[in-house]
């Protein structure tokens, strides 16, 4: 499946368009994780953890949404934008979305 950015795959042409597809993924935060967070804000430095957890909800968010778009016959998703809001305390959400196409 192609996932691409832009609103055109170069040297492809888009014969239909067949609707908005989105997958998104709700995490929460690990208690290890916060302890090791806390020490980080005092020293610096990257967050290990957290880059982890958020890459890890990206892969899945972004199969989610390959997932709807197979199931819709598409050959690609144009427009992939990926988007995070904090849902409660401790959780965030990941929100990827696009629009899925055919190909010719």
């Amino acid at each position: 499946m192609l996932c691409v950015t832009t609103s055109e795959i170069a040297h492809r042409t888009i014969t239909e368009t067949l609707g908005t597809v989105s997958g998104n993924v709700v995490q929460s935060k690990h208690v290890g994780r916060d302890i090791m967070a806390g020490f980080k804000t005092i020293f610096g430095g990257e967050i290990r953890g957290y880059t982890e957890m958020l890459v890890e909800a990206r892969e899945k968010a972004m199969s989610r949404a390959i997932a709807e778009a197979e199931a819709m016959g598409a050959d690609a998703i144009v427009n992939v934008r990926f988007t995070t809001s904090a849902i409660m305390q401790g959780a965030s959400e990941i929100l990827v979305y696009g629009t899925a196409v055919k190909l010719r």
